[in-house]
């Protein structure tokens, strides 16, 4: 019997990201081979040609699951009735500009988004957010959506996670598929801790700690957590534009595995509410470990924290907690 089409919002649609991440979701690669869907593509009015463009090129590949395409300048027009909602759109930080002002930009946009979806989306709708400051961005939004239950808004951190997976098979010369269970853990930022102390690898003679089987503390205490926190900023120097294509491909990932679940015995990173979990302050969008499970994501719990994790866990907590105190400012 065939399915009903899920609607997807997509904010930021004509950007960089956005123009990777429709046909992704067009040809099935969020939520599999079976599920039709209908697009909302959101961008400001500046943009409106270039949405326009797109929304050409999405009818021009005729993706069979492709029921419907929305393109649209107006929010509400955007909201309606959408079952899952990936925020792209964002105010970038431009040379000379101060954070506050940047975050002020940012929570402008997110209270209005906010305030569209909560009266315009589906009841139960799932929120991600990759525009950054993505954190906060989600708290922001959790904010000003307060009938929105809590879990159903988080933030991308699966980049992050997928790019520490693609670092240890890199240097173990393995397949990315056959590491598991890193962890992210804070920010979205260059704080951010990616921890390989409970990370395995199927060597085909069962699973092997990472730890183990890269024989280099120096290298996984030092140059593989800035590498995989400073990215992004390599790949702008490289492209001199920002991730596009990964940032897509991550937030299918995302919305993949907390809609169809993941796989037994594996975890994901995901930025989420904090509930004291890890020591971590509560009231703040915080990546952790979590499992998926109809739908609903769960914080992995009981997992040894060492003394350099501790470190690094906390502060990055400590930058999220001085974002949110920056948001809320701007509010005032």
């Amino acid at each position: 019997m065939a399915k009903d089409p899920i609607r997807f919002l997509v904010t930021g649609a004509a950007g960089q990201i956005g123009y990777a991440l429709v046909p992704m979701i067009a040809r099935g690669a969020m939520l599999g081979p079976d599920q039709p869907v209908i697009i909302h593509m959101l961008d400001i009015e500046p943009a409106a040609e270039a949405l326009k463009g797109v929304k050409m090129e999405l009818i021009d590949a005729a993706f069979p699951l492709l029921k419907g395409v929305v393109a649209t300048t107006d929010v509400i027009e955007a909201c309606k009735g959408v079952d899952i909602a990936v925020m792209v759109g964002g105010f970038p930080r431009k040379e000379g500009m101060e954070r506050k002002e940047v975050m002020s930009k940012n929570v402008s946009i997110y209270k209005a988004q906010a305030s569209a979806l909560e009266k315009h989306a589906a009841p139960d709708c799932k929120v991600l957010v990759v525009a950054n400051p993505a954190n906060t961005n989600a708290l922001i939004l959790k904010e000003f959506a307060p009938s929105f239950p809590e879990k159903n808004i988080t933030c991308l951190t699966r980049l992050d996670h997928n790019r520490a997976l693609g670092q240890i098979s890199e240097r173990l010369n393995i397949n990315a598929g056959d590491v598991k269970n890193v962890i992210i853990w804070g920010n979205h930022s260059s704080t951010q801790y990616p921890d390989v102390n409970h990370a395995t690898v199927d060597t085909g003679n069962g699973l092997k700690p990472v730890r183990e089987l890269v024989g280099d503390d120096c290298w996984l205490n030092a140059k593989f957590i800035t590498t995989v926190q400073q990215r992004g900023a390599d790949i702008i120097k490289a492209r001199k534009l920002s991730s596009a294509l990964s940032a897509a491909s991550a937030a299918c990932d995302h919305v993949h595995d907390w809609v169809l679940g993941t796989p037994k015995g594996t975890w994901v990173s995901m930025g989420v509410y904090s509930d004291g979990s890890y020591g971590v302050p509560p009231g703040i969008i915080y990546s952790f470990p979590v499992t998926c499970e109809k739908g609903e994501w769960s914080i992995v719990q009981g997992l040894k924290i060492d003394e350099f994790s501790r470190a690094k866990m906390d502060a990055t907590a400590k930058e999220l907690v001085e974002e949110k105190s920056l948001a809320y400012s701007c509010l005032k």
